[in-house]
This record gives structure tokens, C-alpha cells and sequence, in this order.
């Protein structure tokens, strides 16, 4: 093997085109598709940005080089110097005739998988191999339109006055009646990993009134579905003076800010995965709780008033509502602790979930700010007072009114893209089988 020792990449792949014909470049990346039809060899040179044909005609290229070529195998790592020529029959019109090849490291043969896609393989095989299996188009393709999605959501919460900040994701409490903890050994005490920035960015409305956070949240639930993970990527906001409709024309804002992103920047890798993406127009429908029992009633699908809707019914509901819409109005009793009353209405939460087709996104609502008032649902979830002392302190010293959501970000990626799998989207997803 070679060493890179001074030199330098100049282009990447997708930067060769026809119009540097007779440019000399410095291209590295990893070998696929190695031929050999006599008087020439090629081979795809393959990076982050896409690909270019290396070709080494016999009379042009010197005999040591050929013998390196000969020696090159799928997926090996190469630096490649030479000159950009226009090629009708390459692939995008144009080729580069190398000077130098350099193996940066060899790669092992048989692979696990085939890179290329051509030989198919099923998402356990992948995942084995998910450092190979990252190198894939369409993986590529995922988390590009992840990475613009989330930029977007970032800049347009900066660009509503919001301030990005970063909450412990090791507790003390849970934040989520209801829901499983992993425990973890803190010293000589027991702590937990967070389930959501929840209690701390309510408190933190009192000092920077707009927060949001994008991290990591854990759910020790023995879920099993191409849904659900036990460690997801959550986009939180919290905001003061505010209730939960206005939270909801923040999210919506964000929602159209990733999707016309993702629309406008990341064609070919939409291409590539076969999706056709069509930006949401606001504002999203917003049908009550009860209005979605009594659709699905008439369906032929009987929910009793109170109970959380099932995901057979949420797939029902898709084939009426494909796209987004809030689901408002829940019965307070199964949603969390800190869940506003509705004035008037007190058997109903002011809260809401945002659902695309049958996958939920979102779900939030106005805020508990009294503390006497989160005192009373705090015993009502049976949960004990003292042990939330700390998180209850700032409710006694003026805290706002405020209302916030979160939303799960490899959902967001799994519409966008168009996948069926979540752990598609997650660079290496943890579920109760994968650690």
C-alpha cells in the first residue's frame, strides 16, 4: 500500500466534468466496478459527491501502472492524479487518464455487502456492515436530506429569535409519566438516561423565553417496529408567553422550512431514492380527538373515548389524511403530567400531536406554569411532589406561561425520504435486539 504523504485532493468527483477537459486532478475515494477489456482498463472512482471513470489505455499509461490496477479491489481506498478528458462514452461525458495511482488502503475480499447494490441485501445484513453500508448511494442519499432538513429547522427557529441550548441527558426522575427508564450507575446513586429535554427547557423559558434543542432521547420500551427505537434524535422548542397554537404555527413554519430544503437541494438524492416530495401548504388540518374517533367510527373502527389511538387506526386514518395534520383536544388523562388543562373543558388537554399520514412527528401543547396546579397532576399521575423539589423551584418564583413540542427527527427523515424503516435513518440505530 501507498502512503498519501504531501499529497493534496484538488476536485472531488462531482466536480469532473467535461468542461475541465485537460485539467490535471487529484481525486480520492474507493474503486467499484474494476474492468478489463484488453486494451483498456476502468474503473469508478466513487466519493462523497458522486463518481467519475478512470480509464487506462494500454498505449497511454505506463506497464506499473496497469499492474497497480490489476491489483485494485472493490471498495479499496485510492488516490488517483491525472488528466480530465471528454468522453462520450463515460459516464457523465467525461473520464480521467491517470498518471499515478496510489492504494490507500486495500480492501478485503469478499465483502460483506455489495456497496454497489447490485447483489441485494436485507437490513439486518446491512446493518451488520453499516460502515459499508453507509458507502451506498442511497444511504448517502438519507442522510444528506437529513442534514439540510435539520439546517433548516435550525436556521428558521435562530431566525424566530429562538436560542439553541444543550440539557443533561443523564437524570434523576423521569420526565414522561408512563414511560420506561434505562437505568445507569452515577456514582453511588442511581440516575437515568433523559427521555426528554422536557422539565428543563420549561424552566428555561424563565431566563432565555425561546429555547430550542436538537439530542438525543432514550425510551426503554420493547418496541419491535419499523417505528420506534429505543435511542432517537428529538427537536425540542419551548417558548414563553405563548399557548399551544401559536407552538403549532412554529411547527408547521419549521416543517415547510425542512421540506422545501430538502425539496430544493437535494434533488438528485431524491431522485436516487425515487421520492417525489411535495411541500406541505399551510395551515395544516386540525381535527379534536374526538373528531378523529367518530371518522374512524364511521370507518368501521371503534376507539372508546379516552384510550390512545392504536397505530391500526393511525394507518386508517392515512388513507383519509395523507399528509400532515394536528390531532387537538386529547383527553387530559393520557397525556403527561405537565399538560395545560383546557379552560372551560378540564377533562380535555390543550395539547396536540402532528401526524403525516400514520407516523406521529410531533406532539405538544401548552404548559402547566401554576404550581399549585402541577402540584394537583403531579399526585394525580401518582408521582411524588418531592421528588421533582428541584424542577417545581422556578414554578414558585414567577415562572411564565409557555408552551413547546418536540419532534423526532428520524420520523421527519423517514417522510422526506420516503423509507419504510427508521433505522434507515439513524446512522447506527439502537433497538432492543442492536447495542
Amino acid at each position: 500500500m501507498d502512503e498519501m504523504r504531501d499529497l493534496q485532493r484538488t476536485h472531488m468527483a462531482a466536480d469532473v466534468t467535461a468542461d475541465s477537459a485537460g485539467l490535471k486532478v487529484v481525486l480520492m475515494g474507493f474503486v467499484e466496478n474494476v474492468r478489463d477489456l484488453g486494451g483498456i482498463k476502468f474503473f469508478i472512482l466513487r466519493d462523497f459527491s458522486g463518481s467519475v471513470q478512470i480509464t487506462m489505455p494500454k498505449q497511454k499509461v505506463s506497464e506499473s501502472l496497469l499492474s497497480k490496477a490489476s491489483a485494485l479491489t472493490p471498495e479499496s481506498c485510492v488516490a488517483v492524479v491525472g488528466t480530465v478528458v471528454r468522453a462520450h462514452q463515460a459516464p457523465r461525458g467525461v473520464e480521467v487518464i491517470p498518471s499515478e495511482i496510489r492504494i490507500l488502503n486495500l480492501a478485503e475480499t469478499p465483502l460483506p455487502l455489495d456497496v454497489t447494490g447490485k447483489v441485494k441485501a436485507n437490513l439486518d445484513t446491512r446493518l451488520d456492515a453499516r460502515a459499508l453500508d453507509l458507502r451506498r448511494q442511497e444511504a448517502l442519499a438519507i442522510f444528506k436530506s437529513r442534514h439540510h432538513a435539520l439546517q433548516a429547522i435550525r436556521e428558521r427557529l435562530l431566525s424566530l429569535g429562538f436560542i439553541e441550548v444543550h440539557t443533561p441527558k443523564i437524570v434523576a426522575t423521569a420526565t414522561e409519566s408512563g414511560a420506561a427508564l434505562f437505568p445507569v450507575t452515577y456514582f453511588d446513586r442511581e440516575a437515568f438516561l433523559s427521555q426528554s429535554p422536557q422539565l428543563y427547557k420549561e424552566v428555561l423559558t424563565g431566563a432565555f423565553e425561546k429555547v430550542f434543542e436538537v439530542g438525543p432521547i432514550f425510551r426503554a420500551e420493547e418496541h419491535d417496529t419499523p417505528r420506534h427505537l429505543n435511542e432517537a434524535t428529538s427537536v425540542d422548542i419551548e417558548m414563553a408567553y405563548a399557548r399551544a397554537e401559536d407552538v403549532m404555527k412554529v411547527l408547521e413554519d419549521v416543517l415547510v422550512a425542512a421540506f422545501s430544503r430538502v425539496s430544493e437541494r437535494c434533488r438528485e438524492e431524491l431522485r436516487i431514492l425515487g421520492r417525489d416530495l411535495e411541500v406541505p401548504k399551510t395551515p395544516f388540518p386540525r381535527l379534536t380527538y374526538s373528531e378523529v374517533l367518530q371518522r374512524l367510527d364511521e370507518a368501521g373502527l371503534h376507539i372508546a373515548w379516552g384510550e390512545d389511538i392504536p397505530t391500526q387506526a393511525e394507518k386508517k386514518l392515512a388513507e383519509m389524511l395523507p399528509g400532515p395534520y394536528f390531532i387537538t383536544d386529547w383527553p387530559l388523562k393520557i397525556k403527561p403530567f405537565y399538560t395545560m388543562p383546557k379552560p372551560g373543558m378540564p377533562e380535555l388537554a390543550e395539547a396536540f400531536d402532528l401526524m403525516y399520514g400514520s407516523l406521529e412527528l410531533a406532539s405538544g401543547g401548552t404548559r402547566i406554569h401554576q404550581y399549585e396546579l402541577l402540584v394537583e397532576r403531579l399526585k394525580a399521575n401518582k408521582l411524588n411532589p418531592e421528588g421533582f423539589r428541584y424542577h417545581l423551584l422556578p414554578f414558585r418564583y414567577g415562572l411564565p406561561p409557555h408552551a413547546g413540542w418536540g419532534l423526532g427527527l428520524d420520523r421527519l427523515t423517514m417522510v422526506l425520504t420516503g423509507v419504510d424503516n427508521i433505522r434507515e435513518c439513524v446512522l447506527f440505530p439502537r433497538d432492543k435486539r442492536r447495542l
